[in-house]
């Protein structure tokens, strides 16, 4: 089961870390260009703000899953990110932008899946 918790880990990572930067280093009207027509109904700030977290959020899911004194920041950091695609279900459907909710429930189920696994494991 560890390995697949891991494997898992390692998806969210990578989209979160990615996405995370992306509103990190770009503007709200780059964002809003390349598709990411949500940004538009945000602060500026808020996007930034939003990007933080992600990053944070890995770096809770990596660090609490080799530092057994941090163990706990995993599944927060799971937890936290669930919350987080909880709302962007929540903009794409007030936005009629059913395709982003398949990738947003399905991010969703994957930090789910960690932190219920960090939390029993």
């Amino acid at each position: 089961m560890g390995v697949i918790v891991w494997i898992a880990t390692g998806l969210l990572s990578v989209v979160f870390v990615l996405t995370g930067a992306i509103k990190l280093v770009r503007t709200s009207e780059q964002l809003a260009a390349w598709g990411l027509g949500w940004t538009e109904d945000f602060a500026p700030v808020a996007v930034k703000l939003i990007g933080v977290a992600e990053i944070l959020g890995v770096a809770g899911l990596i660090i609490g899953g080799l530092v057994p004194v941090l163990a706990w920041a995993a599944p927060a950091a799971a937890i936290g990110l669930a919350l987080l695609m909880i709302g962007a279900v929540i903009t794409h459907a007030r936005r009629r932008e059913w395709k982003n909710i398949v990738l947003n429930v399905a991010l969703l189920a994957l930090a789910v899946f960690v932190a219920v696994a960090r939390l029993v494991g």
